[in-house]
């Protein structure tokens, strides 16, 4: 796909949203209520657990020219700085459980690592996913392998060999390194953590996703009878955004916000087959600034939700995401400095660049009183990318809140 020759930010409407339709079977398959209740129960009490901040933006939403703006911060998650903490270690832990019968609590507290030390987990990664799956096997004391593309910075390389992660490099791109891993887990007898499922393969991507909930979970208990209108919510293969999407949807039906799912134009899988109404791959070179994003084919099980769930779908180019970063960096007004990656500012890039087009406002009815729930789902988690695009260390910025 030629990109030069695209606008900076692509809408679809989603014509098979029906917002008064229940949240119904096929959705409550991968997401439902005691899924999520479980996942916050078994998060909420691993080390260092606290519910990531909802920060207040009243200076960014003048600007933009919104009522409101909230922004669940990630970066403060555990200390990986990415949502990924939440699905890729809750996703090994499920496994151990299954693989060892014992309790996830038993696990943590090493009463059968002889067991759990003969459970090899793998993945590929674009670098978060990766780090969350190794903390989580290194947690339990499991084996770790991680496939790593040709595109993955250093820096994301060494913060996952941290976790006493194995590496593997792969030559191609991250659909290359999924199924690299796929092939040798099977030849090896290990197990693969994805949060992208295929035919034969939907239990473990479902936990990954589950797992995803806990962020929501916190942002509505944070978030009490004062609704947003709107949520933009960053998709690679789709988990993050079903995660995000399926409890409100189940829990306020109707009432819901607007949602909006935002891909960049180089990874537009989901955009793709909201657009043909079915799956479909992706027509971008997955070459993109938001590399966290970076995914050729959608996750089914994730479609399951986004296909009748979301309002909408954006791509937009990369230079809203620098933007955004550059933004959150230096603060707007009186606003917090933030910290925040590539792939985490996508949310808040898409805002940016659906506010400057007056069509599209329009089309999301993304008014002056709108009230936007945005989720920044990473932290520098690439300090080397973040300098070089922000012009100041993380430390430099010395976030604000």
């Amino acid at each position: 796909m030629n990109t030069a020759a695209l606008p900076p930010l692509r809408l679809h409407r989603n014509w098979l949203c029906d917002r008064d339709a229940s949240y119904g079977a096929v959705q409550r398959a991968v997401i439902d209520t005691a899924t999520r209740k479980r996942a916050l129960e078994t998060i909420s009490a691993w080390p260092g657990y606290a519910p990531t901040p909802l920060v207040e933006l009243p200076s960014l939403a003048r600007k933009l020219g919104v009522g409101r703006i909230r922004l669940k911060h990630e970066g403060r998650r555990f200390t990986l700085k990415s949502f990924k903490a939440l699905g890729g270690a809750y996703g090994v832990m499920r496994i151990l459980e299954r693989e060892t019968g014992a309790a996830i609590d038993d696990i943590m507290a090493g009463k059968v690592a002889d067991k759990v030390a003969g459970v090899t987990v793998c993945c590929a990664t674009d670098g978060n996913h990766g780090r969350a799956v190794a903390w989580g096997a290194q947690l339990a004391g499991a084996r770790c392998v991680i496939y790593l593309h040709a595109h993955v910075s250093p820096g994301r390389e060494a913060a996952i060999a941290a976790y006493g992660a194995e590496i593997v490099r792969v030559p191609g791109n991250y659909d290359d390194s999924v199924r690299q891993a796929a092939q040798e887990a099977a030849a090896n007898g290990w197990i693969v953590v994805s949060d992208t499922s295929w035919p034969g393969y939907e239990e473990i991507p479902a936990w990954v996703k589950q797992g995803y909930t806990v962020i929501m979970a916190e942002a509505m208990a944070q978030l009490g009878s004062d609704r947003p209108s709107h949520l933009f919510v960053q998709a690679g293969v789709g988990g993050l955004a079903a995660a995000a999407i399926a409890p409100l949807w189940e829990d306020w039906g109707a009432e819901r916000p607007l949602c909006t799912v935002v891909e960049p134009h180089e990874a537009d899988c989901v955009y793709q087959s909201a657009v043909q109404g079915k799956l479909a791959e992706g027509l971008g070179s997955l070459d993109t600034v938001m590399a966290c994003l970076s995914a050729g084919e959608a996750s089914p099980l994730a479609w399951q939700i986004l296909a009748t769930g979301a309002d909408a779908f954006v791509t937009i180019d990369d230079a809203f995401a620098t933007r955004a970063m550059a933004m959150l960096a230096w603060g707007s007004g009186n606003d917090p400095r933030l910290v925040v990656g590539e792939s985490g500012s996508s949310g808040v890039a898409a805002l940016i660049a659906v506010s400057e087009n007056p069509a599209t406002r329009r089309a999301l009815d993304l008014g002056p009183d709108a009230d936007v729930l945005l989720i920044a789902s990473e932290g520098a988690t690439d300090p080397a990318i973040y300098t070089d695009i922000v012009g100041k260390t993380p430390e430099e910025v010395g976030e604000s809140l």
